[in-house]
């Protein structure tokens, strides 16, 4: 099943208009919404069954745009963003502009930001502007959506907009801290993925950053 640009315009006018759908990326399938919408926040939350006091990170399906959305990145953080993304991982970086309230839930001095290596089915989702706040598609504490039929029915017939990307490689992000990076530029792996802890060492080592 390939997406097509329709299907982008309409996942665009779902999550701006405070829906919640559900879509492929290039890991598994996602649960989103709009991120500074506390109501799509609480609605999202309460179809997966997921404790309101965990945080979910922000998606933008283009690293311009979330480098657009994210002014305050200090150099040594957007050269990272910049080597890392896109890619299958989730970047935990200070939130000292407090972005995206609902969305960070109980820590609110930490956003989580990922911007996916679409594989071709979905790449119409590249042309999305709109971030999206996006947690798994599938009930808290339950397996990952690998294939469009694997999400839970009370997902695909709760939420607003369903999007079947066909079948996704199924191991969820790397999630890689970066708390520190932009002072000391330290870094640790906060959940093991598809990116190792080799591969982040070697991008990471090889920046060359102007002062």
């Amino acid at each position: 099943m390939t997406l097509t640009l329709d299907d982008a315009r309409r996942m665009e006018e779902c999550i701006a208009g405070g829906g919640v759908a559900v879509f492929p990326s290039d890991t598994v399938y996602g649960i989103g919404c709009e991120p500074d919408n506390q109501t799509a926040v609480e609605r999202l939350y309460a179809l997966k069954g997921r404790p309101p006091a965990r945080p979910a990170a922000v998606m933008f399906f283009s690293l311009q745009v979330a480098l657009s959305a994210l002014p305050e990145l200090g150099r040594h953080e957007r050269a990272a963003l910049c080597a890392l993304l896109p890619g299958p991982l989730t970047l935990l970086l200070p939130n000292r502009a407090r972005r995206f309230e609902p969305a960070c839930a109980a820590d609110l001095d930490t956003l989580g930001v990922r911007v996916p290596l679409l594989p071709r089915s979905a790449a119409a989702l590249g042309v999305v502007e709109v971030p999206v706040m996006q947690s798994s598609a599938n009930i808290s504490g339950e397996s990952e959506a690998r294939r469009f039929a694997d999400i839970p029915a009370a997902l695909r017939e709760g939420v607003d907009l369903a999007l079947d990307g066909g079948e996704l490689p199924g191991t969820a992000s790397t999630v890689l801290d970066l708390r520190t990076f932009e002072q000391r530029q330290e870094w640790t792996i906060a959940r093991a993925g598809p990116v190792s802890a080799e591969e982040v060492n070697e991008t990471l080592g090889s920046l060359h950053i102007q002062p």
